[in-house]
């Protein structure tokens, strides 16, 4: 097990922060990529993921091979307000999150990212499997974020 994988993770907090640092409401709320989310949307999607994520690795390294249930992302940013919540806060949340589970990843022996649950679409995933999943999901979302930004400012 790679071990800086969970510094990396805690590090995301932070910069999720740092990517919507001096935005309007306007500019975070804009569309300047048609038919894609805004700014905000992307926000509160990720902290939703991130939170899924932190009960998924909780669950592999609490119970034995737990069901781990897939969700509807467009779903969520449909019924779940991404449009009106506040994205400034999401983020702090995020931050949060990953602190917390930081704290818990890095007192984990590296034995324990072996452990194992079964996502209800791709089926057997280990501890290590969904850190990495979740420190490159937030890298491919901070992306977009940049993009946006740079044609919103």
């Amino acid at each position: 097990m790679d071990r800086k994988l969970i510094d990396q993770y805690a590090n995301g907090g932070d910069q999720l922060t740092e990517a919507i640092v001096g935005l309007s409401e306007e500019q975070m709320a804009a569309f300047p990529v048609p038919g894609t989310w805004s700014i905000q949307q992307i926000v509160l999607y990720l902290l939703d993921s991130d939170l899924i994520g932190a009960e998924r690795m909780k669950r592999v390294i609490a119970e034995d091979d737990p069901l781990l249930v897939a969700f509807d992302e467009t779903a969520f940013s449909k019924k779940l307000f991404y449009d009106q919540l506040d994205a400034r806060l999401a983020a702090e949340v995020f931050a949060k999150n990953r602190s917390l589970m930081f704290e818990i990843l890095r007192r984990l022996p590296d034995e324990a990212f072996a452990r194992t649950g079964r996502h209800s679409e791709r089926g057997p995933v280990s501890l290590a499997d969904l850190l990495a999943t979740f420190v490159g999901h937030l890298e491919h979302h901070l992306k977009f974020i940049q993009q946006k930004r740079r044609l919103v400012d």
